[in-house]
């Protein structure tokens, strides 16, 4: 291990006894049996069964021929040219891939345009929290959840962070845009890209001598608990952050940015009976599934470094900036994950943060005039806009590809 990493290792958590430890159990073991009520959820009814155990088993089987054939190359090729959503799938596709991808790109029964359309509006007024919150605040909560950080690092994706955040931010972005769900949008798209993404991981990960001696017992990635984890750190913690801050929010601003979640967790392959039907639901949901499963990695670790060094280095080469970011990681998920993170401590930037913030947001939302706003705040607010400008342009630069194979080496 060279010496930035053991240097980040000794900040997680206490040292690599501690990791050890913590980072080895299984999520499985760290939570309660499962008990959540599916009559919460979007389908009203389920069996109950634990989607720890369960996965996207058509997806599954599809990608692993697909793999098998070698296919992967070809469509790929293919794909890069289906671009939106009311577009006619690439002519060539392999029959199986084509019937599949036909039937997962239809929206559910129980989605509604209008609460899509309102979903879309809400999410161009709130962009700036809400690309703080599932970019830097998802990220680092992501980091700190260890089966996916492992999954990230062994995947293909790991290898290039940059191009790995980019992809994860393209899905983000399509799902907060005007036109999310719009016949000229990209929703649809990038989410059933994201579902073959997951299976044709689900295939290969398995085989990567890295992940099996670090994914506590797990034998296969991604379940659709996983998924659920992931989702919590999305919308189930944007919309609490932005009750935290005030944010005001009608009921049917609130309702349908859910809505548009949802829609795109069923678009990923996630069965009905395990998606949240309130803001309720999902609170419950997270306490379950998010909470207990937290804790520090070495891969977390390193990833969380990584993602923090692209930001501060995009946002202002060579000055203050990799300081204030890491004090805003920091602020937007707590001491206790920025610690498992490794995220080191920047006292004049923490209390700057903790005290420009709040005023930053009020001031934003019309609720104080300009001179109660700290001066320190626009320097902070400067760094948010240019980090949100860098991962939208990254964003329309990057390809969804499905991958063939795992982190090199």
């Amino acid at each position: 291990m060279d010496d930035l990493s053991r240097r980040k290792m000794l900040l997680a958590g206490g040292g690599l006894g501690a990791l050890g430890v913590l980072g080895a159990a299984s999520p499985a073991s760290a939570r309660t049996a499962w008990n959540w009520a599916a009559s919460g959820s979007v389908a009203g009814s389920g069996a109950g069964s634990d989607p720890q155990w369960v996965w996207d088993d058509e997806a599954d089987q599809l990608l692993g021929a697909i793999l098998e054939r070698g296919d992967v190359p070809k469509v790929n090729e293919l794909l890069r040219t289906w671009t939106r959503n009311d577009q006619p799938l690439p002519a060539g596709l392999p029959e199986d891939l084509r019937q599949f991808m036909e039937k997962s790109r239809k929206l559910p029964a129980w989605a509604d345009r209008a609460k899509l359309e309102t979903a879309a509006k809400f999410n161009e007024g709130r962009g700036l929290y809400l690309n703080i919150l599932n970019g830097i605040g998802g990220g680092m909560l992501s980091t700190a959840i260890p089966r996916e950080a492992r999954a990230v690092y062994y995947s293909k994706g790991g290898a290039d962070m940059e191009d790995r955040v980019a992809k994860t931010s393209k899905l983000g972005f399509a799902v907060g845009a005007l036109d999310a769900y719009r016949p000229e949008g990209t929703c649809i798209v990038e989410a059933v890209k994201t579902r073959l993404v997951h299976a044709a991981v689900r295939n290969l990960l398995p085989r990567s001598p890295g992940w099996t001696g670090t994914s506590g017992g797990q034998k296969i990635p991604i379940s659709l608990a996983d998924m659920l984890v992931t989702w919590h750190t999305l919308p189930t913690y944007a919309m609490r952050k932005m009750r935290e801050w005030k944010v005001p929010i009608t009921d049917a601003q609130s309702d349908a940015y859910l809505h548009v979640w949802q829609v795109t967790a069923h678009l990923l392959g996630i069965r009905d009976d395990f998606i949240p039907g309130s803001w309720a639901a999902a609170e419950s949901q997270s306490k379950q599934l998010l909470d207990p499963v937290l804790g520090p990695t070495r891969e977390g670790v390193i990833l969380t470094d990584i993602l923090l060094g692209q930001l501060a280095e995009q946002t202002s080469p060579g000055s203050i900036d990799r300081p204030l970011v890491n004090a805003f990681a920091r602020y937007l998920v707590g001491n206790q994950i920025a610690d498992w993170d490794g995220i080191p401590r920047e006292p004049f930037w923490e209390a700057a943060i903790k005290t420009a913030w709040p005023p930053l947001v009020a001031f934003r939302e019309g609720l104080i005039k300009l001179p109660l706003v700290p001066q320190i705040a626009w320097t902070i607010d400067e760094a948010a806009r240019k980090y949100i400008l860098f991962y939208l342009s990254k964003g329309r630069e990057i390809h969804l590809d499905i991958p063939d194979t795992n982190r090199p080496g």
